[in-house]
């Protein structure tokens, strides 16, 4: 921060409390009276006002003179980090307003663990053998390095099947996050891959010296360089030393590397603040592990304190009823009920019907019904547990003209366009990169990898790598093509042109490329544009690459996304990308065994525990109403065994018989009065049509 609050000598105003509740505000003012007050652990349920607890108790710490410099806000998306700042500062700045002091503009170390991991690396990277101008390799140049060290050990020519890239890559990051032995990942999660745990090590050992040659870093590096920096005693203590306070949020969603960076930074627990939802733990296959908020209280002496934020802000009674019944039958966590002062008579449907085209249906027509009494289509979703679940609704939904937007599949950065220009700035930054350097090169006409191999050497062994690139003999089809990179790259690495001005710079460059490799070249070059707007908001080349690849954009313009010609839509969306998120109205597709626990993720009990995670999370995303809709009959996916195919389902068993009677249950087709569904009319008499069409015409 550039300002600090001025010291005080009476007690503080802490007015700004009053707003809360009185669990909210246990939580904020944790420790008033100490320097660094003990171990914190706020479990705050689903819609308490978790993000303004976390700010109020920040807030509080500034008003009793903590340095905002000092304090370290730890969350998992630079959106959170910027929204939590913004609500602290408007806290501080009505504080200011009413007592003689000054405000401080800004938290100067919140961020993700990635970002901040990455900004102690840059500035530390002299004292433990890293080049400053390293440069970040996504997942998919990461997997690209791996590759081209998998052909170099000639272990893309064995006799019986090796694990592809992609898998090589999930099972090194996976042995990184979760701090395992490779034998104990390859035999929880990779069992196919077991016979090659020799080969994989040999993999691993290569991947690590290419990258460290390359003078580039991985997601995973961005925490496992910053917890080795931790277990060095001496470091360790002096990056531990420049923070007092450390605040995480979202802590159920940490990994045992973050843990182990966490606990390294406050070893005896002193000025840590942890807040988080062990019932809504859901991202295991991101290596994240329920174990460390579970396990939070009992790794300090005296143990961590714990406050739970119970009273919900977002849910009518009936839905919390529902959900705590459904996350109460969970075999360990801490132990709350959400309660709510929106009481309703309105009970959560638990809907009946035939199979997943009658699911579209319905929810097609409770969806515009929903509309026609005034709530709009943003303020309803549709979640599934797996993205092809909601295959047939897309079909009803563009028959019957409802706009949508679906959240997942292609991300800003995955897309072959953004990552050709990316990788023109990310070499000029670091020539040593070579997943840049091949992607750029390839993309002239008649440059094939030889030519790009030769081209990267000549770079690597020269002190002057502009040079060594311009005296390089181009193939003859494209000399003119080679002459202009040559003459970009030489810009880029004298930075001859001011930020963002080096990106319009690699974009005109590129254009004739994209023009000429890409038939959809309009739409591409509109990605290209909203880029260098981003990159506007960036203060240099460095800065934008290193947070860009850390927390990017969600879409493209070759996503589904917002419908350009329509001011409302529904959104479709998976359950995990739905945390985090509110709507008027929810229905949850497939709520039965196989969909809801996935068959695909009940083989041990820790894994059947998240999948009522999941079930809890989505459920408690609803305001009003909540529709949790079970298909008779269901489409199984791509299973290992008989392929696809339709199977009959039971009810999803997180939902038993001794709690239906929360929900209210209704069958679709709707019953008629008379007993028999309305639907069951007198069939009609049989009509040949195609007769008539073809009398009209005689």
């Amino acid at each position: 921060m550039n300002a600090v609050a001025e010291p005080i000598e009476r007690a503080p105003d802490l007015g700004f409390l009053d707003r809360l509740n009185a669990r909210q505000r246990a939580a904020a003012e944790h420790g008033a009276g100490e320097e660094q007050p003990g171990p914190l652990l706020v479990i705050a349920g689903a819609g308490s006002g978790k993000t303004s607890t976390l700010a109020h108790r920040v807030a509080a710490l500034i008003a009793r003179g903590a340095d905002p410099r000092e304090m370290l806000l730890l969350t998992f998306s630079r959106r959170a980090a910027v929204e939590m700042t913004r609500r602290v500062e408007r806290i501080v700045a009505a504080m200011a307003r009413t007592r003689a002091m000054q405000a401080a503009p800004s938290l100067p170390w919140a961020g993700t663990f990635h970002a901040i991991g990455a900004r102690l690396l840059r500035e530390y990277a002299p004292r433990i053998g890293l080049a400053p101008d390293f440069t970040i390799h996504d997942r998919e140049d990461s997997a690209d390095l791996i590759n081209l060290v998998r052909h170099e050990l000639a272990l893309s020519g064995t006799e019986k099947r090796f694990p592809l890239k992609g898998t090589c890559l999930a099972i090194y990051s996976k042995t990184v996050n979760t701090e395992q032995p490779l034998p104990a990942v390859l035999a929880e999660s990779f069992p196919w891959c077991a016979g090659w745990e020799g080969e994989l090590k040999r993999l691993f050992a290569a991947y690590v010296e290419a990258k460290q040659r390359h003078q580039v870093l991985d997601y995973d590096d961005l925490l496992a360089y910053w917890a080795a920096m931790m277990a060095e005693a001496p470091l360790g203590a002096e990056i531990g030393g420049r923070f007092r306070h450390v605040l995480v949020d979202e802590y159920q969603d940490t990994n045992r590397l973050q843990a182990s960076v966490l606990l390294a930074l406050k070893p005896d627990g002193r000025g840590l603040t942890v807040v988080g939802d062990d019932a809504q733990a859901i991202y295991s296959f991101r290596g994240a592990t329920v174990r460390n908020i579970l396990d939070f209280p009992r790794q300090f002496e005296p143990p961590a304190t714990v406050v739970t934020l119970e009273q919900n802000y977002r849910s009518t009674q009936p839905i919390l009823d529902a959900s705590n019944a459904v996350i109460g039958q969970a075999a360990e966590g801490f132990g709350k009920r959400l309660f709510s002062e929106r009481e309703s008579s309105a009970r959560p449907l638990l809907v009946s019907l035939a199979d997943e085209t009658a699911q579209a249906r319905y929810v097609v027509d409770q969806v515009l019904a929903r509309r026609e009494e005034g709530l709009r289509l943003r303020a309803q979703a549709v979640l599934f547990r797996a993205s092809h679940h909601s295959l047939q609704l897309e079909l009803e939904l563009g028959r019957r003209n409802v706009p949508f937007v679906k959240f997942g599949g292609l991300k800003f950065l995955e897309a072959a366009h953004v990552k050709d220009l990316l990788a023109c700035l990310r070499w000029a930054e670091n020539p040593r990169d070579r997943v840049a350097g091949f992607r750029v090169l390839l993309l002239l006409p008649g440059v094939g990898p030889k030519t790009a191999a030769r081209t990267l050497e000549a770079i690597a062994a020269s002190a002057d790598p502009a040079d060594a690139f311009a005296g390089v003999a181009p193939p003859a089809a494209c000399a003119a093509d080679w002459k202009s990179l040559v003459a970009l790259f030489r810009a880029l690495r004298g930075r001859s042109a001011a930020w963002p001005a080096e990106l319009a710079q690699a974009r005109l460059w590129y254009e004739p490329q994209l023009e000429r490799i890409h038939d959809n070249a309009q739409a591409r070059m509109a990605d290209l544009a909203a880029l260098e707007a981003i990159a506007a908001t960036y203060p240099s080349r460095s800065r934008f690459l290193t947070e860009l690849t850390l927390d990017p954009p969600d879409a493209t313009s070759d996503e589904a996304g917002v419908p350009l010609l329509d001011e409302d839509y529904l959104t479709l969306s998976t359950i995990h990308s739905a945390k985090g998120q509110e709507w008027g109205a929810v229905y949850v597709l497939n709520a039965v065994d196989g969909c809801i626990p996935s068959d695909m993720a009940s083989g041990t009990p820790a894994e059947i525990d998240e999948e009522r995670r999941l079930l809890y999370v989505a459920m408690t995303r609803a305001r009003d109403h909540l529709h949790v809709i079970v298909p008779q009959r269901f489409y199984v996916h791509q299973q290992a065994a008989g392929g696809d195919r339709h199977v009959y389902g039971a009810r999803t068993r997180f939902i038993p018989p001794s709690l239906t009677g929360l929900f209210e249950p209704r069958a679709w087709p709707e019953v008629a009065a008379g007993g028999a569904p309305a639907a069951a009319q007198p069939a009609a008499r049989a009509v040949d049509i195609a007769a008539r069409m073809r009398e009209r015409w005689r």
